[in-house]
């Protein structure tokens, strides 16, 4: 008879393996890969939906990021819930409340139920994801650990490239719809089989830690006055008050998050981890990254439908060859960090995001779409790889022993909030390609601001990022 092992948490891991721990592994992959899909399936399917539902730039922006803000906004609450009421079951929930909200907005008639659905959307996602990386780090040890998290860490890139593809084929097959309906049968199936694959984690004992739900709307909050003073700005201008009062609302937002996190007794996040350079700076690299690529994928689907006229499917076809970049990128980057360190390839990655997006300026309002827009994308989003590694090393190999946690919890969140303010951003700077008679111009500003974006970020990178190789040794390092 084995007996279980404690931990330096204090909780306790058997000493023999989970027996169906593979099979619950590709079952959370399947669920985490759901989360992922959602963020870049929508973008080519945006201009059918904009048509069947008369809705405008606004609406559309808010279609992407009303999901990004809140599954960003509330992961770290929904890593605390896991921590006390157990990993397995947040999961259930999550995904229960994900698989619903996919039914409810393909159902949507109206803006209000669509926006509705993907805020629902982010809430079930922002509670299975943080639970599933968890069930991932206690059910696999050692060697194994290391294979789970490779898979776990690869969905990203698959994920975008699948979904660029799949919301093509979807939207011009049987509709826009089914991209949020495909979701249902793979959400039941898997709600079905969790259960009897994924062990139950123990829940704490006596009194537990008071929920820090105030530190949660506030950072939301933030994010979202934040979003809707940068979409307001498309159509009012930077100097209305429509535009600087959400701005500036969100500034209070973000300082009261500060002191909420610093007076209670659990918060979300330790506001003191983001005075730490390594980590600072990865959650930095991490919210451009994000910002960049979800823009990328936002202004070029939009470019190619609804002022090129071509179809989601020829869409989703030409976004496939960035998508693997981005994958393709991010693989070579693990490679070159441990060789020549983080900050050469996190510059060298914007550098190529700043050079793509400098091509995409000169996009032609006629002539050979594939010759104009394919080298300029494939070339950024092959430089956003990179970038999404080395902020994740940057941030991880710093850390204490026992902070690995946290820290991935802070970058995650950042990734998320920086695609939700990268298309908001995008959609006001492109107003003028998205009425109902789309100009050129407003895609050329907005790919011009994105590659000053990048070129700026890429000369903070040699100024911010430590120097040297990343040791992820899981031992204390000298900040």
């Amino acid at each position: 008879m084995s007996h279980p092992s404690p931990t330096a948490h204090g909780k306790t891991v058997p000493n023999e393996p989970h027996p169906r721990r593979w099979t619950a592994l590709t079952l959370i992959s399947v669920a985490q890969f759901m989360l992922i899909l959602d963020v870049t399936v929508v973008n080519v399917a945006l201009p059918q939906i904009g048509t069947d539902l008369e809705l405008g730039r606004t609406t559309l922006t808010w279609a992407v990021t009303a999901y990004t803000l809140f599954f960003g906004g509330l992961m770290l609450l929904g890593g605390r819930l896991a921590d006390l009421f157990g990993a397995r079951r947040l999961m259930l929930i999550g995904l229960a409340t994900f698989t619903l909200a996919s039914l409810a907005t393909g159902l949507a008639q109206n803006s209000t139920l669509l926006i509705g659905g993907r805020i629902a959307q982010g809430i079930g996602a922002a509670l299975l994801s943080p639970a599933a990386l968890s069930t991932i780090t206690t059910t696999f040890h050692g060697e194994e650990r290391n294979k789970a998290l490779g898979v776990w860490a690869g969905l990203g890139g698959i994920g975008f490239a699948a979904g660029v593809l799949i919301g093509g084929a979807l939207t011009a097959g049987p509709g826009w719809r089914w991209v949020f309906f495909v979701n249902v049968p793979v959400g039941l199936a898997v709600l079905a089989a969790l259960p009897a694959t994924v062990p139950a984690t123990h829940t704490p004992h006596g009194a537990r830690p008071r929920i820090d739900v105030l530190g949660a709307l506030a950072v939301t909050a933030a994010t979202g006055s934040l979003i809707y003073g940068l979409v307001t700005a498309g159509d009012n201008g930077w100097g209305s008050a429509g535009t600087l009062l959400p701005l500036a609302a969100a500034v209070i937002l973000y300082g009261a998050f500060a002191l909420i996190e610093r007076a209670v007794r659990s918060p979300l996040m330790h506001v003191e981890m983001l005075t730490r350079r390594p980590v600072a700076v990865g959650a930095f690299l991490m919210l451009a990254g994000s910002g960049l690529l979800i823009s990328l994928f936002f202004l070029g689907s939009l470019y190619l439908q609804h002022l090129r006229q071509l179809s989601a499917l020829e869409t989703g076809l030409m976004f496939l060859p960035a998508a693997l970049a981005t994958g393709a990128g991010a693989h070579l980057a693990g490679r070159l960090v441990s060789r020549i360190g983080t900050r050469p390839v996190a510059a060298t990655g914007l550098a190529l995001v700043a050079i793509g997006t400098a091509l995409l300026t000169q996009l032609p309002v006629d002539g050979n779409v594939l010759l104009g827009l394919l080298p300029g994308l494939v070339i950024a989003a092959a430089g956003v790889g990179p970038v999404f590694v080395t902020a994740t090393t940057s941030a991880l190999a710093y850390v204490h022993h026992g902070e690995e946690g946290l820290a991935s919890g802070v970058i995650n969140t950042f990734h998320e909030l920086g695609g939700a303010i990268g298309v908001a951003t995008a959609s006001t700077l492109a107003a003028a390609g998205l009425t109902d008679a789309p100009s050129i111009n407003g895609f050329t500003d907005a790919f011009t601001a994105t590659a000053i974006a990048a070129a700026v970020t890429t000369a903070l990178a040699f100024a911010m990022v430590p120097p040297g190789k990343p040791q992820m040794t899981g031992t204390p390092h000298a900040h």
